[in-house]
This record gives C-alpha cells, sequence and structure tokens, in this order.
C-alpha cells in the first residue's frame, strides 16, 4: 500500500517551503519515501510524494505523514491532501469484487 501526499504552494512561498523541508521530523523506518517530484506552472508548484507501507502500519503511516506536512503550516498558500491508496486486489474487495 502506499501514502499518498499531494501538495500546491504559490511560488512565492517556495523559499520558505524549502527551509521547512530542511527542518521536517524524520519518518519512521516503515514508510519508504519516493520523492517529492515536482512540477510548476503558472499557478504554483505541484509536489507529490509517495510513501510505501505494510498494510498494518496504515494507521501510523497517516499519524506520521500528517506530522510531516504539520510543519508547513503557516506557509502562505500551502495546501494538502494526504491519502491512502490500496493495491488492485484489496481495492476491488473495497468495492464489493
Amino acid at each position: 500500500m502506499v501514502i499518498l501526499s499531494d501538495v500546491t504552494y504559490p511560488p512565492e512561498s517556495a523559499g520558505e517551503v524549502a527551509k521547512r523541508y530542511l527542518r521536517a521530523p524524520a519518518l519512521p523506518d516503515f514508510l519508504v519515501k519516493r520523492g517529492p517530484f515536482l512540477s510548476a506552472d503558472w499557478q504554483g508548484v505541484h509536489s507529490i510524494t509517495f510513501y510505501e507501507l505494510p498494510n498494518d502500519k496504515l494507521a501510523q503511516g497517516l499519524t506520521a505523514v500528517g506530522d510531516s506536512m504539520a510543519i508547513y503550516f503557516g506557509v502562505p498558500g500551502y495546501l494538502y491532501e494526504v491519502k491512502p491508496y490500496f493495491e488492485l486486489e484489496e481495492g476491488l474487495s473495497m468495492i464489493g469484487m
């Protein structure tokens, strides 16, 4: 399973985001981080990060990723969403298949 963080912020907040990124808390060993992957356009910066983890660590993983996002509170225009994504077989069972 993976947890995906989806982040956007305006270009003028990039410097502050970079400073806070360097101060972010360490993640637990069971989370394997892929990213952040960045793109930018006229609306600002868009970043996605994938966190791979065992299914039985979902609650702790969501807490850890949420805590790592909290360091950005107060950065103007910083928006984020954190969501779990399941393997295909798990996802099918969630929709009754």
